[in-house]
């Protein structure tokens, strides 16, 4: 009995620690024609996800275009996971005076 008790206690904190992780995924907010912050540093694995916030239209755009979200409408989001360490510049297709950087280390 004590077993089956532990284990559920165990498989309770696994659970709170995987919605913990969740919640704290890193973001990047579109809005008023920025991507906010400028720049954002992450471990490497780490999944960015972007929010689009203005009435625009917007894209995030790698510069070297290794990933490219489509045309995101207001409050559309976009996620792409960095899995090698590096300075990774990106932009908006349609407003290119938009740029960022995701730092992974």
């Amino acid at each position: 009995m004590m077993r089956a008790a532990l284990i559920l206690t165990l498989a309770a904190g696994l659970a709170l620690a995987a919605t913990g992780d969740a919640a704290t995924t890193p973001s990047v907010q579109i809005k008023q024609f920025a991507f906010a912050p400028a720049t954002l540093t992450v471990p490497v694995g780490t999944t960015v996800t972007w929010t689009n916030a203005d009435d625009e239209t917007h894209t995030v755009t790698a510069v070297d275009k290794a990933y490219t979200s489509t045309g995101l409408e207001h409050d559309k989001t976009y996620s792409h996971r960095f899995t090698t360490p590096g300075t990774y510049t990106y932009f908006c297709m349609l407003h290119p005076h938009m740029t960022a950087t995701v730092v992974v280390r």
